[in-house]
Formats: C-alpha cells, sequence, structure tokens
C-alpha cells in the first residue's frame, strides 16, 4: 500500500483494544485475516546515556518485541503500525541506536509480521535506522480502510481526517490513583476514547478540512518507562498541547486502563491547572 492511501478491502473492522497490553488490534470483517496491531511510543533507546549501554528493564527492545510477538500470536495479527516515536533522541541516531532500531524491527519482520510506522516528534532522521522491508509514511499519517492513523503532535492529513475512526499516540494517558504494587507513584497508564460531535472543523485552518470522524482513540504508551500524564490531575504537558486542545477537548471523553477498568468520563483539568480534588477521588474511585 502506498503511504497515506487507503486499502479498501479494509472498510469495514472492529477494532478493541488488547486487555493487559497498550496494543489496539483492528481486525477486518473477513473471517481469515487475523488484522494488525497498533501502537505508539516505543521510545527505543530510553534510558541509555551512553553509547552502548543498555536500556532500564521495561524499555529494553527485547522485551517489548517480545510483548508484540506474543499479542500478535494470540490475535493472529500479521501487521505492526508504529503510530510515532520510535525512538527516544529527538535528533540523531548513535550507531548503537541505530543498532537498537533495526533489530528491534528485524526481530518483528523475522516472525513474519509487517511493519509500518508513521513518524513522531522524536523520529528525525529514524530512516537511517530501518531496514528497507518498513513502510514509512509521512508525517501526516496512514489511512488503512476507514481507520486514519497519525502520531498527535502534527496535523493529519485530509485523507486520515476522513477516516470514521482516528488512532494517534503521543499524549501519553494515564491516570494518578491509589499507590499500588504495581504502580508505587500511583501513575497508571490508560486509553482514551474521544467521542466527536458531528462535523467538527477548525475555523483557524481553513486549508484543511474538518474532522469528520466519529471518534478518536488515543493509545497509551507502549514502553512503561516513559513519562505518563495524569490526565485526572493535570493538563498535559505543553508540547503534547497541540493533540489535547485540538482533539480531545472537541468531544466527550471517557478513560480506560490497560486492564480494561472503566475510569469513566475524563473531566479536563484547565490548562496549567489542575483537577478538583473531588474530580480526582471520584476518577481514582471508579
Amino acid at each position: 500500500m502506498e503511504p497515506g492511501k487507503v486499502d479498501q478491502r479494509m472498510e469495514t473492522m472492529t477494532l478493541r483494544p488488547v486487555r493487559g497490553h497498550p496494543v489496539l488490534h483492528v481486525k477486518p470483517a473477513e473471517p481469515a485475516d487475523g488484522g494488525w496491531l497498533v501502537v505508539a511510543d516505543a521510545h527505543l533507546g530510553l534510558g541509555s546515556f551512553h553509547p552502548g549501554q543498555p536500556s532500564p528493564p521495561g524499555a529494553r527492545p527485547e522485551e517489548m518485541a517480545a510483548e508484540l510477538l506474543n499479542v500478535a500470536k494470540s490475535t493472529h495479527a500479521r501487521r505492526v503500525i508504529f503510530a510515532g516515536d520510535l525512538k527516544q533522541p529527538i535528533v540523531g541516531m548513535t550507531p548503537p541506536l541505530r543498532r537498537e532500531v533495526f533489530d528491534f524491527c528485524a526481530t518483528l519482520l523475522s516472525a513474519g509480521l509487517t511493519v509500518d510506522v508513521v513518524p513522531g516528534n522524536h523520529d528525525v532522521g529514524l530512516a537511517r535506522g530501518l531496514p528497507r522491508e518498513v513502510r514509512l509514511h509521512p508525517v501526516g499519517g496512514v489511512r488503512v480502510g476507514n481507520v486514519g492513523i497519525f502520531h498527535g503532535h502534527a496535523w493529519p492529513s485530509n485523507p486520515v481526517l476522513r477516516s470514521a475512526t482516528l488512532v494517534a499516540g503521543h499524549l501519553h494517558p494515564g491516570f494518578r490513583l491509589a499507590p499500588s504494587a504495581e504502580s508505587p507513584g500511583g501513575k497508571s497508564r490508560c486509553w482514551l476514547r474521544v467521542e466527536f460531535p458531528p462535523q467538527v472543523a477548525d475555523r483557524r485552518r481553513r486549508k484543511h478540512g474538518p474532522i469528520r470522524a466519529r471518534e478518536l482513540i488515543v493509545l497509551p504508551a507502549l514502553n512503561p518507562l516513559t513519562g505518563t500524564e495524569s490526565l485526572n490531575r493535570t493538563a498535559p504537558a505543553r508540547y503534547r498541547s497541540f493533540l489535547w486542545k485540538r482533539f480531545v477537548l472537541r468531544g466527550t471523553t471517557r478513560a480506560y486502563l490497560l486492564d480494561g477498568t472503566d475510569l469513566g468520563p475524563l473531566r479536563p483539568p484547565s490548562a496549567g491547572g489542575t483537577g478538583s480534588p473531588r474530580d480526582s477521588a471520584t476518577a481514582a474511585g471508579r
């Protein structure tokens, strides 16, 4: 499939988060087609501050590759699409990181998976580290059937905006709940599902068409060691505010933990402020 083009064979699909994993499974209507997986924010190289130093546990490429292979096996998916930020350093790639990115993608390819990448804001110079079999799409995203995938740091292309469902990363969504053994700090990664009202148009961007999608799914970060936004307590960091303001705040949003727990409607805090203690307590108790 050409970058940004539509695969007309995949117009009717079912989208389901894979329970316990930050992975979205997209299943076409054809019974024989296992579909594909969408993930975001692998941030390969996170924690590697010196050349050749391995990433810390949880952020290691072999761990994330093994997770994706296990999910692909259980869902029968044959394709993985990365919705941005495959690597951690924003600019450039050291030789050790280049090998890390190459080996990570090669592991997925050698298992028979097709690999696509939509670039994120951290992916400057990424092409030099990718195996030639990996399909690198434009920053405006890619549309497959009626699903449009983009990272979330730049305005998506018009074909992507015309999709019925949008899928993005970048936001690193999470909730701050009571501390637990799995999350001593109380932060937990979560999914966001945003339902849009009809025909939402951004009048300040007239060269772009309106957002015709019915919904947006924001993916939790694949890498568990990336920073997680406590969206029930504070507005997201400034460099993530584009997706927040232009998309998330334009619809009705619910949050879900990786295990499927429904955290209820998201009551967005004001920019730069915090949510009320009552709202936070209500969300934590759901």
